[in-house]
């Protein structure tokens, strides 16, 4: 399976080449599978921006989005080979790239493509102020194969909180199921993350609004003592509906994942076009103005990781040594 797919973009790549050579008369299509997540949640909506920029900027590309169950349905699907490229959280591809509970992966980084501050969000006539006042309540975690789950089950780690424990937890098939469930009383609070969260901007869009939680500061410092690969980020004042304020928060950055077998010249390809385009994807998707060189080089756990294609375009623009 893997070495016809291999076969299939080498001859596309031929092709394409050819076709250069006697004056663009013809452009082979290179057609790239893309693994997002559950409708109604950040990375469809982020795969549909990324496929339709990258398409735009390269009349060669034929980027493919696919709805998945998430991170943790992408990782196994790109070690297999049944995707190219897969939108993979923060904790999960961190817990992939260490070895946590599993084989260390072979995968590599495409790009970083946004920050993800987690915070919880109720009705704005709850009482809930706190994350202890959601102790013992009703929290949707979000969908089962997503990432989000794993970012708070770490959050909550660090503040001495078991998730499915001290809160009655729900994991959604779908991530768009969540913000009903609170607005009808279903339960009392969403855990989500990131700016221009699907989640987020429905509930803050709701009949009479919505008020978001998020650890104290100190209670960030207790949870990054702890668990370090998190990192203390901000959403910024006016994300959202009715947040006139900055809110402090911590979490991680999402990436756009490979394959193992992806050939350099295609990802060096894919990163040139991408960063090519960093503007036009800004316009398209406000998160997604995070989607930049720089921050893949900074997001990075460890160079290494990044796929040697992108590393060669990265150290050509400058952005990386």
């Amino acid at each position: 399976m893997k070495s016809l797919r291999m076969l299939g973009v080498a001859v596309a790549l031929l092709f394409g080449s050819a076709a250069a050579q006697q004056g663009g008369s013809a452009i082979s299509k290179l057609t790239i599978s893309l693994g997002t997540a559950t409708p109604g949640g950040g990375f469809p909506l982020y795969g549909d921006a990324f496929a339709t920029v990258m398409n735009a900027a390269d009349a060669g590309l034929v980027i493919v989005p696919r709805n998945t169950k998430g991170s943790n349905e992408n990782i196994p699907l790109l070690e297999q080979g049944e995707l190219d490229l897969g939108l993979v959280a923060g904790e999960p591809a961190y817990q992939a790239f260490m070895g946590i509970d599993r084989p260390k992966t072979p995968l590599k980084i495409l790009t970083a493509i946004f920050s993800s501050p987690g915070l919880f969000v109720v009705r704005a006539d709850s009482s809930y102020r706190s994350i202890r006042d959601l102790v013992g309540q009703t929290v949707v975690f979000g969908a089962k194969g997503s990432g989000l789950p794993i970012m708070s089950r770490y959050m909550l780690d660090g503040l001495g909180l078991k998730q499915d424990e001290d809160f009655k937890a729900i994991y959604l098939d779908r991530a768009g199921d969540g913000p009903a469930m609170v607005l009808d009383g279903r339960a009392a609070a969403l855990w989500g993350a990131g700016v221009g969260w699907p989640g987020f901007a429905a509930m803050a869009k709701a009949p009479g609004g919505a008020r978001f939680i998020a650890p104290s500061a100190e209670e960030i410092a207790q949870v990054r003592a702890k668990h370090g690969f998190l990192k203390a980020l901000t959403v910024p004042a006016g994300s959202y509906s009715g947040q006139d304020a900055a809110i402090n928060s911590i979490g991680s950055w999402s990436y756009v994942l490979v394959r193992e077998s992806l050939p350099d010249d295609v990802a060096y390809r894919l990163a040139k076009t991408l960063h090519g385009a960093e503007a036009a994807l800004c316009r398209t998707l406000a998160q997604a103005c995070e989607t930049t060189a720089a921050n893949t080089v900074a997001a990075a756990p460890d160079l290494a990781l990044i796929h040697p294609g992108v590393m060669r375009y990265l150290r050509e623009i400058g952005a990386a040594k």
